[in-house]
């Protein structure tokens, strides 16, 4: 992956729906090379699809922290089945080192966050957590409307 490929992909990223002859005029190459380019990164695999951003996920709400939680024994499948029921849990990624899982928690309020992080803590195989709140994002490759 080049240079114009990465510059395309950022494109992409922002608004996945921009038209060949836009992409080509931003670029600064033909539109049979930006046509040529998404077909290569398509067939590589590094672009493996495009999606609609709604709104809900295009602004945040106003408290957002990262869950790290450690599990007893081999009960992270239970525990990701039952994080993934909760609708202000975000994503969830396992892990290595102290912590097991991360759970990426969304609420409106910091009431809210506590009374989500009571829930994951009465999850049955639970043994510790540790939650950092996210205070700016500089950098991020989800789009913005």
């Amino acid at each position: 992956m080049d240079d114009l490929d990465r510059r395309l992909i950022t494109i992409l990223r922002h608004d996945g729906r921009r038209s060949i002859s836009d992409l080509a005029l931003d670029l600064g190459v033909s539109r049979a090379t930006v046509r040529a380019r998404i077909e290569r990164l398509e067939r590589a695999g590094e672009i493996v699809g495009y999606t609609v951003v709604l709104r809900a996920d295009a602004t945040s709400p106003a408290v957002r922290g990262l869950t790290l939680i450690e599990v007893e024994g081999r009960r992270a499948d239970d525990i990701i089945a039952a994080l993934t029921g909760f609708p202000e849990v975000g994503a969830v990624h396992t892990t290595s080192g102290r912590w097991d899982i991360i759970a990426e928690i969304l609420t409106e309020t910091l009431t809210g966050l506590d009374a989500v992080l009571n829930r994951i803590r009465q999850i049955p195989g639970v043994t510790a957590s540790e939650t950092h709140l996210l205070l700016a994002t500089p950098r991020s490759t989800k789009a913005r409307l």
